[in-house]
Parts: C-alpha cells; structure tokens; sequence
C-alpha cells in the first residue's frame, strides 16, 4: 500500500516545554549523529549536503590550487553517518496534498485501515450540514474535530464508521429555487417542478460541499452519503412518523405557533433567531370595567363609572383579538387615581421619546386605574403622573370582574393567569390573546375563552379585524390599532421598546405568534423520558447537560408541519366534507412502502385511490391528501433511524454526536425527542459541542464587516496571495488541533500566520529526525535491559509523553496535545 509522508499535525514533537528535551537527536540504541565531523558530500540530499565547501577552507583550497593538484571528493564520507531524506522541508501543500488525497481515494486506505483493524466498531453519527450554499470555517471545524477523532479511533485499532450527510429539504433550498426564475415562471411552476428544481439544486450542492470537505483531509465513506431526500430515508422518516402516531404523540390542533409571515409557515424554536436592537412599539391601555367581581362585597364600586384595568403589550396588534385581562392572584394591586399632566411627551431615561395618550390629556373626570402596588412608583416616572393609592386588595379579588373590549365592545372577563405575570415589567395586569401567546392559549383553555386570530398566511388582518382587514399587523395595522385606542380615550402612554424578538431564521424578518391549524408532537407524553435519558448521556464539556436540560423541560409541544412544497409529505388524508383526518397503521405503512420505491414526488403524482390501501379504494374519493410537510428538524431527527439502524457495521445508539452549541435546540433535541418517543432510550452515548468561529478580534464574521475568513481561500490562497497566500489544509487542521473548541475560537490573518510557522517548525523537526534514521534496521534494537541508563530515562519519559497524550485524546482535549507539546 502507498503511504504519503508523515503528517505533521499528527505526530507527538519534544520540545523545551515537553518533559524531557533532547539536545543531541540521537536515536536510541542504534544511530549516533556525527554532523561536526562532517567532511563529505550528502549525495542523498540530506542535512549535509553543504558541508563540502565549509570542511576543504579557502586556505586547503587555495593550497591544491597553487600546486595545481587534483581535489579529492568524498575521501572520507564513507566513514561519516549523514543524515538523508527525502521528505523535504517546504511543503508546497497546495499541489502535494491534493496529490495525497488522490492517493488515499485511489488506494481505498480508509476501506483497508478498517479492514485491517481488529477492534470493536466506533460510531461517530455526522450531523447533516444545510445543502444551501458553500461551506465556511464553522463546518471546516465541525469536520476535521470529527475527522481528528476519527483516525485517533483507528490508530486505536477500532473499525470506525463515518457516513457523511446532507440536509437537502425545507424553505432556504425552496427559496433559492424561487429567486433563480423570473415572477412569469412561478406562476407555471407547479409543486413536481419545483421539486425536481429543488432535488437538483440540494444535489449540486452536495457535490460542491463533499469537494470541500475532502480538500479538508477528511476521510469518511464519500461514496455512500446519506441524503434526506433519498427514498430509502425518507421511507425510515414516515416510519418514525408513523410509530409517534401510532403511539398517540402526534396530533393536529388550532393554537398558537411561531408563523413568518415572509415564509408563509409556521416554524419551530430552532428555526428562530433573536438578533440585537429590535425595537417594539409598546404602549400602556385602559380597558373600562363595567361590572365588579361577582361577591366582592362593594370592592370597586365607589370608583364606578370611572375604573379601569391598566395594561402593557409590546403588541398592540393583537388587541383586537383579546379575549381578557389575567392578573397574578399572588400579587397585591391597588386602585390608584391617575391625576393627569398636560404634557405631551417626556423624554425618558436613554433618551427614548414616550408620547402621551388623549386618556391623560382629558382632566375633566377623574381617572382610577387597577395596578400592581410594587409598580406604582414605576408607573409615576414613566407615565409623568401622579398616582394615589385609594383600595388596596390581592389579585384573586379580581377574578371574574367585567370590562368593555376597546375594539369590538364586547363584555369580557378578568382572569386568573399564571407565574408569567410578574411586576419586572408592566402594569401587573396582562391583556390576554389565547390566539396569540403560549401562555395565554393555556390561560384560554383553562377558563373557555375564544381562540381568536384574525390574521392571515402573510400577516394582514382578516375581515374578522373589521376596520383594521388588510393592513400588515407588523406595520400599518400595528399603527391603526394604536391610533384606535388613543381617539377613544383607551391610551395611557406609547414609547419604543427595545428587546428581544423571534426572527425568521431564513428570511431574518420578524416573525408572530398564531394561532392555526397544525400538526404537533406531544412533547409533554415523553418529556419525562427524555430527560431521564440527558442524566445518562456523557456530554463535554459538562455544562452542555445543563443547557439541553433547560430547553428541553420547558419547550412546548413541537410543531412538526410546515406549509411548504419542498419537503416530506405528512402522510394523511383528509375528508372532503367533514375535514377529519385519516392516519391509521395501515395507512402509513402503505405510504412508506410507496416513497421507499419511488421517493415522496409520488405523494404528489399518485392519485388519492393508489396513495390509500386497497381496503379504502371504494371511498377514495370522499378524501384528499394533505399538503403540509414536516418540519426540517424532523428530517434531520430522523437520522438515527435512517442511517444508525439501517446500515451495517453502525450500531444504535452512535457512540458520538458532535455538532455546535446550537444544536442543542436544534438535532440535539430533534434526534433525542424521536428516538425517545420510538425507541425509549437516547440515539447518542456521547454528545460533544463546540463554540462559534469568531475573527481575532472575538466579532461574528460577516461579509458587511469584511471579517469573514474562507477556509476555501486559506487552504488554496486568494486572488492576491500576497494578502492570501495558500496554507494548505495541514495548517488549517493544525488551527483545530490548537482551539479549546467548547468556547467560541478565533481565526484570522495573524493567528494562520502562527500556524503556518508552527506548521514549519514541526515540519522541520520531523525531517531531522527522519534523516537520522534513514539506515537504521530492525536488527540494531537492544533489548531494554541492554540500553544504558540514559535511553531508559529517556523512554520513561517518552511513555510519560505518549500516555499524556493518548489520556487528552480520550478526553477529546486535541488544544492540550498542542499547546504541551508545540
């Protein structure tokens, strides 16, 4: 088998910081290195290869010169052991590694290592990077940590499996097919059309990420990938699907979810961003009480007709579909009177400006407004007022009290909510939307209050919003709602809010809540079971048990549909009068059958009747398929299932998962909540994470800033290779080899410069050291107790160095083997 040289990157070097340092290079027992009795020539082309003119001297020249005698060469290089090899000192990585790698492929040495290894099975699952477009330096890092762990596993004797993925479905590859044709082709672009567009795109990237990844140096079994639009997968995916139903942890019902109106579909958590410096319209109303709580024995009815409820949102457009006001029975309230300023706006702390509503213009009737007490004071400085306490009373006092809807007019109730109301921000009192917000859909359940959400697919009011139908809730409506409020004396303050908010991960365009017709998995009917199984899964560092601890004991139930073309289909049927859905066993398992043999294009090709079993042929036409597709992450959660499960030589459950920190609401938690649903038990042993690759300077790279570092560019060199001169993937690997990769890692010009001169001191010193042995021969090893004291002091701290290493390579710490030996 043809062999490339020695890497640098993966061989142990002493040093001055090591243990032990060795002036002499001397290989033990057997090869003394005589360089300073040098007096030949190196014809091998080794270390001495210019001593000839250093040993004669200009005077011993001269000398042979002026008797006009003959110069002997070589007399004694017979007598000297020189160091030769023909490993060179200059790399020149950039045409010898593709060499090298065309070698591997070529000669199948992964095949042959694995082959040849002798030990149990090492299984570590790759997480399928998004087939959307070219890789950067988060995957360059992603792969060659699981590339490193890889070959230690097979140096290791194990017969290590590693079967690269994709994640080829979802909007980001719909989108990029739907911006490469102009407005008049997606008018004829039927959803097969865009199909095949979409498997063509997903599958040209692969290619190009796949001719990245090897250019990496990473070995894995190319040949065979998993895809997830590959029929076999997505047949183990309807399988998965299938057993969750079948088990009563899939259902479909109208609530509210995450919806990007820029998407037009609902989204998961993990499809969620929340960038800095968002800024809401806030604003604090008055909603007019018109009947006290049922037996408060006069509680309120002296500040009749002139008593209100105070309220704050962040979202004024969801005021028309109010359905009540919740308070926190824990906390105390008082009835405050509002003794208005004439101002009109107060600049606050920040220099934010608050602009003042008509309710606190009009002093002519007094004011009483409901607020937690510990908010009083707040409430002065923010509103410009001032407030006396008239009654105080706990918030259980309130239940069941009556107030007019500042929109539509309607009676509603004043409820009790949950610990979700606090006094960190607000008035105490929390204007509840069940159609709009978690927390207020639970609150909505409990007392029966109406699921209203007059919004649509792209964000405008519905006719159900009245005078407000057609405007966008995020924009124009926002600002109607507010200017409804304040011409009907319902509007205390308005003021600019800066916070966190959902985006649209894609698209980053802020996103709603709404409430729709979706399909769920009840996390709830095995949250118990899944964290059971974290307490029993190794994760490194440590603290990553902590943070998938905490997203997954509070997540809500995972909307799995989504309402795009591009995707797998949710296999069900739907009754055409009475919109009943149809799922059974048999009925999934029909349709699994089908897409294991022709792929999911035939849920929209087949018609209903060859889609149902034979048993429903006669009443096909009384039903029609769904079009909603499964959310990405349960593409990609499935993995375990179509990859771990379905090949041979892998074993369930993977010995590693390895990904970024992200993925801990993202395929950590997909993979997990699958698997725990179908199986019991976690689809990972191990789960190791990895921070976020920054530029020197700590900044998230972007293309705006000009900080983004291309490993493409740093392996192959740019346009100016002056400015990017090409370093080869050695260095690069050399860059992972060196980061405490659970914290974010820094790249940039001056830390590959690093690399690179460290690159040519180890390259350096292995070509030394293999000069030195270019004669030694089996035959010369002593038997230990032959060696001088010297060697086995020498030995005894090789094994020193050699267990140092192996203990950090066990415990994946690669930066302890680099910064102690480098």
């Amino acid at each position: 088998m043809a062999m490339a040289p020695p890497r640098a990157s993966s061989l142990p070097v002493f040093s001055r910081r090591g243990p032990f340092h060795i002036r002499r290079a001397t290989p033990l027992g057997s090869v003394l290195l005589r360089r300073h009795l040098s007096t030949g020539v190196d014809e091998g082309g080794g270390l001495g290869s210019s001593s000839k003119r250093r040993a004669r001297g200009p005077v011993m020249a001269a000398k042979k010169a002026a008797e006009g005698g003959k110069q002997e060469e070589g007399k004694y290089k017979h007598t000297v052991d020189l160091p030769k090899t023909t490993f060179g000192l200059r790399a020149n990585s950039v045409v010898r590694e593709p060499e090298i790698q065309k070698l591997w492929e070529e000669n199948q040495v992964l095949k042959r290592v694995v082959e040849k290894n002798t030990g149990g099975s090492f299984v570590l699952h790759d997480g399928p990077p998004y087939a959307n477009g070219n890789l950067h330096m988060g995957h360059a890092l992603n792969k060659i940590l699981k590339d490193i762990i890889n070959r230690y596993k097979l140096l290791q004797n194990y017969k290590v499996s590693f079967i690269p993925g994709w994640d080829c479905h979802g909007l980001p590859i719909e989108l990029k097919v739907l911006q490469s044709i102009d407005k008049d082709a997606r008018k004829e672009l039927t959803p097969l059309k865009l199909r095949e567009k979409a498997a063509k795109f997903a599958k040209e990237t692969v290619n190009i990420q796949m001719k990245s990844f090897k250019r990496y140096g990473v070995w894995a079994d190319w040949d065979n990938p998993y895809l997830t639009l590959a029929p076999e997968y997505e047949a183990a995916q309807i399988e998965v699907f299938g057993q969750m139903a079948m088990r009563g942890y899939i259902y479909r019902g109208r609530k509210p979810v995450h919806w990007s109106p820029s998407s037009r579909t609902a989204l998961a958590e993990a499809e969620l961003e929340y960038p800095e410096g968002h800024v809401s319209k806030s604003i604090y109303a008055i909603f007019k009480i018109v009947s006290p709580p049922p037996a408060s024995n006069g509680l309120l009815e002296e500040f009749f007709p002139d008593i209100c409820l105070a309220i704050w949102t962040t979202t004024p457009w969801t005021i028309p579909a109010n359905a009540a006001v919740a308070v926190n029975s824990g906390l105390e309230y008082v009835v405050a009177e509002l003794h208005a300023s004439v101002e009109d706006t107060l600049a606050t702390s920040g220099g934010k400006q608050i602009k003042r509503g008509n309710a606190l213009k009009v002093g002519e009737n007094k004011l009483f407004v409901i607020v937690a007490s510990e908010l009083v004071s707040r409430l002065e400085s923010k509103w410009g007022v001032k407030l006396s306490i008239r009654k105080t009373f706990p918030g259980s006092a309130l239940e069941n009290c009556r107030y007019t809807h500042p929109v539509n007019g309607n009676e509603c109730p004043v409820v009790l909510g949950g610990d979700y109301i606090t006094t960190e921000s607000g008035t105490g009192l929390v204007h509840t939307a069940p159609g709009h917000g978690q927390e207020d859909y639970v609150t909505g359940l409990k007392y029966g209050l109406p699921i209203i959400s007059p919004v649509d697919d792209e964000g405008k009011f519905t006719e159900e919003a009245r005078k407000f139908s057609g405007l966008d809730v995020l924009g124009a409506g926002n600002s109607a709602v507010v200017d409804h409020l304040d011409k009907h004396l319902s509007l205390l303050v308005e003021e600019p809010y800066k916070h966190k908010y959902p985006y649209d991960w894609r698209t980053k365009k802020p996103t709603i809540f709404r409430a729709t017709e979706q399909w769920f998995a009840s996390v709830d009917g095995f949250r118990q079971a899944a964290m059971d199984a974290i307490g029993k899964v190794n994760w490194i560092p440590p603290q990553a048990e902590n943070r998938i601890i905490a997203m997954t004991c509070s997540r809500s139930d995972w909307c799995i549909s989504r309402q795009r073309t591009w995707g797998v289909p949710i296999p069900v049927f739907y009754h055409v009068h009475t919109k009943e859905p149809l799922m059974t066993e048999e009925t999934i398992e029909h349709i699994r059958n089908i897409v294991a043999d022709k792929g999911t294009d035939a849920w929209w090709y087949l018609p209903t009747e060859e889609l149902l079993p034979q048993k429903y042929h006669d009443v096909a036409s009384d039903y029609q398929k769904g079009t909603d597709t499964m959310d990405v992450w349960f593409d990609s959660g499935s993995s375990w299932a179509a990859v771990l499960t379905k090949n041979e030589g892998l074993s369930f459950p993977a010995d590693i998962y390895l990904e970024g920190t992200d993925q801990h609401r993202g395929w950590f938690q997909s993979s997990l909540l699958t698997s725990i649903a179908t199986t019991g038990k976690a689809p990972y042993s191990s789960v190791i994470t990895h921070g976020f690759v920054l530029d020197e300077k700590g900044l998230k790279m972007s293309k705006s800033l000009g900080n983004v570092v291309d490993p493409d560019i740093v392996i192959n060199g740019g346009k100016n290779t002056k400015d990017e001169p090409g370093y080869g993937a050695d260095v690069l690997r050399l860059w992972v080899s060196s980061v405490d990769y659970s914290g974010d890692v820094l790249i940039g010009p001056q830390v590959l410069r690093q690399m690179s001169d460290m690159y040519r001191k180890l390259r350096g010193t292995l070509r030394f050291l293999l000069s030195n042995l270019h004669d030694w021969k089996p035959e010369y090893a002593l038997l230990y107790k032959d060696l001088p004291k010297i060697d086995k002091y020498a030995l005894f701290q090789l094994e020193n160095v050699v267990n140092s290493i192996k203990d950090s390579y066990e415990n994946y710490q690669f930066y302890k083997i680099f910064q102690g030996y480098s």
